[in-house]
């Protein structure tokens, strides 16, 4: 994380023209970042036998809690007095109803989670965030987007990364066996590209702040909301997986509170205030804290049970 903040300073301080630093922030954004989340989800997918895709129990409790959340924060941004306590319940509908992180597989690997059962829940979660989001997001700030349109929009934004690698791990997986071996062997490769795809997301975070015309008191309030709502889906989810086991745990609690931070930057800019926004670049600190922190837990019982 460090490593991206530094990233992000020493780019903008190239002797480098205006244009030269848009066309790599767009290079960056469209293509690098893209690229390094399918070969994530691709070596991740090839763990994941179809016949362990299917529904569990937490899954649906989980979703409940989402959902509901999301609805209620919908609410009470459309009774709100002032625009500013309306912005900060906005901020907390992103924060809830994004859905999870296409890297959450990685790090629920890597935490002795369920590979398998947070890819279902990231299937499940996007189709909810599809159909749930389009009926409130136009009852808080009006559009001109039906609810078709909307649906359209956010499968579009988000079934690409999703289905695409899933099918060519697949494929690897019943037609060339013999390949699908050979990646398998390289079990924390994924866990490597995330490191680089965490550092420049960092960095596109930092830009987005940095560049940003919201007031400081806007910017402190969304990052206090979205710290408050990072912490409320990781204890949350825990808290619910923990009644299916310790692998469940784990797994719940990536499934809710590791979001797909980019989605929730679109979604504010595209749906509603786009002062919201920056929201998605304050959870996107706040959610990788907590992963770093409980991968530290992970390797420190390890080394003190190898000790």
């Amino acid at each position: 994380m460090l490593v991206g903040v530094a990233e992000y300073f020493v780019f903008v301080s190239l002797p480098l023209g205006a244009e030269a630093h848009r066309w790599t922030y767009v290079a960056v954004t469209r293509y690098i970042q893209p690229i390094l989340i399918f070969l994530m989800l691709f070596l991740s997918f090839l763990k994941v036998s179809p016949k362990e895709m299917r529904p569990r129990r937490w899954q649906a409790w989980v979703l409940s809690v989402q959902a509901s959340l999301f609805v209620v924060f919908s609410l009470l941004a459309m009774v709100m007095p002032s625009e500013g306590l309306k912005v900060l319940c906005e901020g907390a509908m992103l924060s809830l109803i994004c859905p999870t992180a296409t890297a959450s597989a990685v790090i629920t690997g890597k935490l002795g989670g369920s590979v398998s059962g947070v890819v279902t829940y990231l299937m499940i979660c996007n189709v909810m965030v599809s159909v749930v989001a389009p009926v409130f997001m136009p009852l808080v700030e009006s559009s001109d987007i039906s609810f078709v349109g909307a649906f359209l929009s956010i499968m579009g934004k988000v079934s690409p990364l999703l289905i695409f690698p899933l099918a060519l791990a697949w494929f690897v997986r019943f037609c060339i066996p013999s390949l699908h071996r050979v990646l398998i062997r390289y079990k924390d490769l994924s866990f490597y590209l995330w490191t680089v795809s965490l550092s420049i997301a960092i960095a596109v975070t930092v830009r987005s702040i940095v560049h940003s015309s919201v007031s400081v008191w806007y910017l402190v309030g969304l990052a206090v909301i979205s710290g408050l709502c990072c912490l409320l889906q990781f204890r949350v989810g825990q808290a619910i997986g923990r009644r299916y086991g310790a692998s469940e745990r784990v797994t719940a609690g990536q499934a809710f509170g590791q979001k797909n931070t980019v989605f929730i930057i679109w979604f504010g800019q595209v749906f509603l205030n786009p002062v919201t926004s920056v929201v998605g670049g304050f959870y996107s600190v706040w959610h990788n804290i907590m992963n770093s922190w409980q991968l530290y837990n992970v390797r420190k019982r390890g080394i003190e049970g190898n000790g």
